[in-house]
């Protein structure tokens, strides 16, 4: 070999060399004093999973608290049958009745559980056999009974499912090149591209005792996602470069569901509590600090307390008190029947129990979008 091959030749083995240099300071075949071979990367703090009708929800605490309505999750299922190409799994979430019960804790909301009682059915198959005590049993016949009407029951049910997803509704993209028209001159290329998909959702409110729907939402959500790239090329003497950079963004698919699900519990929740459509509008973001929610319950508390000196006792015939006037007194041995159950034009409203705000100062889902 010529003496000009070899200096061609120990240029990029020293590259690669200082490369496994750099990499091993990262990674080492001998694990670390705490039992690693690496320090994982990134170190972003745990917040809360919030959309922007989490504060409208929290705000219905407020009202939900003064009547206790028993509610039950069923099952929310995907629908859309949409799969990843490469089988890994679902494209939508399967935890959307999660979702819906997280939507029901903000609010406030009594819940029975009723989507998984597996825990529940083998305590009592253990407490049926005379097997499973409440404590350590200090006499031979001290074990769990079981009593008859233990269990709580549920006034309505929440079920339904993720029937849409659909992809590309529209997209707009443009590109472009330039540059000199010597050999050796300056080009370069951009582009950039927007394309829209869509979710959607429908919920029912069923009666547990006579299986009446009672309500039906059905909701759906744009999600956007955009793609911006870059590139130069260019020739410096001897040499040449061709740089290139890029950014994409999608909205996150699943945050895209749960906000579609804590919309439907918004709706449903107001009307099974006769709330009044400019109730829980205005939403703050709990996140910037403090308790706001607390004052907003406080505030729908105190005419309550003022008109029956308690307050979380039933309302009498015809009282207003912040919520729409109750046409007949709370009857605690059935479940309330809930009110307006047709679509009325709050529900057309998209912006009804919105907020933009978010912790960090960006508005939408999370910040950056």
């Amino acid at each position: 070999m010529t003496p000009r091959g070899r200096k061609h030749l120990l240029k990029p083995l020293a590259l690669v060399l200082a490369s496994v240099l750099t990499l091993e300071g990262c990674i080492s075949p001998y694990g670390d004093s705490v039992g690693r071979y690496t320090s994982p990367i990134g170190g972003a703090p745990v917040i809360s999973n919030e959309t922007p009708y989490s504060a409208a929800l929290r705000c219905m605490s407020g009202i939900t608290r003064t009547r206790p309505i028993k509610l039950a999750v069923g099952q929310i299922s995907d629908y859309t049958g949409k799969t990843e190409s490469d089988g890994s799994g679902r494209k939508v979430t399967a935890g959307a009745a999660l979702m819906a019960m997280t939507a029901l804790a903000k609010a406030g909301v009594p819940m029975v559980e009723r989507f998984d009682t597996s825990v529940a059915e083998m305590d009592l198959k253990y407490a049926n056999n005379k097997l499973i005590a409440d404590d350590q049993p200090k006499a031979p016949g001290d074990y769990r009974k079981i009593l008859s009407g233990s269990v709580l029951g549920s006034d309505y049910y929440v079920v339904g499912g993720i029937t849409e997803l659909n992809f590309n509704i529209r997209s707009e993209n443009a590109t472009g090149d330039g540059g000199g028209t010597g050999t050796g001159a300056t080009k370069g290329t951009f582009g950039g591209s927007l394309y829209v998909m869509n979710i959607g959702l429908d919920l029912r409110l069923v009666n547990s005792i006579t299986l009446e729907v009672v309500d039906v939402v059905s909701y759906q959500k744009q999600i956007i996602g955009r793609q911006v790239s870059a590139g130069i090329f260019d020739f410096l003497g001897t040499n040449f470069f061709d740089a290139s950079v890029g950014e994409s963004a999608l909205e996150p698919i699943q945050l895209g569901v749960r906000s579609v699900i804590e919309r439907g519990m918004l709706e449903m929740i107001s009307r099974a509590y006769g709330a009044s459509s400019g109730a829980c509008t205005v939403s703050v973001d709990y996140l910037g600090g403090g308790n706001p929610y607390q004052q907003q319950a406080l505030a729908y508390q105190q005419p309550y307390a003022q008109a029956y000196q308690q307050p979380y006792g039933p309302p009498p015939i015809g009282v207003q008190f912040g919520v729409q006037a109750y046409q007949q007194p709370y009857n605690y041995q059935q479940p309330y029947r809930p009110t307006e159950m047709t679509n009325a034009i709050n529900r057309s409203n998209p912006y009804r129990g919105y907020s933009s705000d978010d912790p960090l100062g960006n508005g939408g889902l999370r910040p950056g979008y």
